[in-house]
């Protein structure tokens, strides 16, 4: 039988939310800010209209949260 090792925890719960508690739970940051801003980018420069912008940068920053709400949740 292999021994099991002891991780640390990436991220801590915190009143329904997650924190970082490690160097690895900070470094999952930088993929998610980059995502953001890249879709902010992208939205407000490709976009004629304000609204066409808010329809498509709204729905990639909901999917980027539920996506690093499940990786916080696995590595907690």
């Amino acid at each position: 039988m292999a021994k099991k090792t002891k991780r640390k925890k990436w991220f801590v719960a915190v009143r329904g939310s997650y924190l970082p508690n490690s160097r690895a739970g900070w470094l999952t940051y930088i993929p998610f800010t980059a995502f953001l801003l890249i879709t902010l980018y992208i939205g407000w420069h490709y976009s004629p209209d304000t609204g066409l912008a808010i329809l498509y940068i709204f729905p990639n920053w909901i999917a980027a949260a539920v996506v690093m709400t499940w990786v916080a949740k696995r590595t907690s």
